[in-house]
């Protein structure tokens, strides 16, 4: 079965493309929301965060604390790589065991960190969605209200678009003069075409 990978840029708009291949009827795995999730019902890994970076990391009522976490690993890369080693880990086996029950010529993995979380194998195909910087950071203002300094940061840890692109295979343009869809259709063609 073909893998694709879609990642991109923070207000890039991966989730957008994701959406519209789900809606081809392509399934889709969003590593980020998985993540999200085992980090509250996995027991082992919520204890392994826990031992890391202590008993704050969750409330009381076992949710892991977010801004807790994220202020504890923001500015500290050696924070964030021990974040990541435990957590990749558990998402590429939960990847794995969904991979297992699909029954579609190819599937789609959404990833923000695809390309930078040093997890392998990476997918057969890659498709970097790019979008000029401004309109990033309206759509993430709008989205998530967080300051323009907060996004500056969080664009100034991610790859760059222009090491992104020069790993990918496929590049969708989302910004909102280049129709979406049809760049979506013809790779949906071809990657039904591969995955014969």
């Amino acid at each position: 079965m073909l893998q694709v990978g879609i990642t991109g840029g923070i207000g890039s708009g991966k989730s957008v493309v994701a959406k519209i291949f789900n809606a081809l009827g392509v399934p889709v795995y969003n590593a980020d929301s998985h993540a999200k999730d085992l980090m509250t019902t996995d027991g082992n890994l919520a204890q392994a965060i826990q031992q890391e970076f202590g008993s704050l990391s969750y409330t009381s009522g076992g949710v892991p604390d977010r801004k807790y976490l994220a202020a504890a690993v923001f500015g500290h890369p050696d924070q964030l790589k021990k974040l990541n080693a435990l957590v990749h880990p558990r998402v590429a086996e939960d990847y794995r065991k969904w991979l297992s029950q699909q029954q579609s010529r190819y599937v789609i993995k959404e990833a923000a960190l695809l390309l930078d979380s040093g997890v392998t194998p990476l997918p057969d195909q890659i498709i970097v969605v790019t979008a000029p910087k401004h309109l990033r950071k309206e759509r993430v203002m709008a989205r998530d209200q967080r300051s323009e300094k907060e996004i500056d940061d969080i664009m100034e840890r991610q790859l760059s678009t222009e090491v992104m692109e020069s790993r990918a295979n496929h590049v969708v343009v989302n910004d909102g003069i280049r129709p979406l869809i049809p760049q979506i259709l013809e790779l949906h063609k071809n990657f039904l075409a591969i995955a014969r």
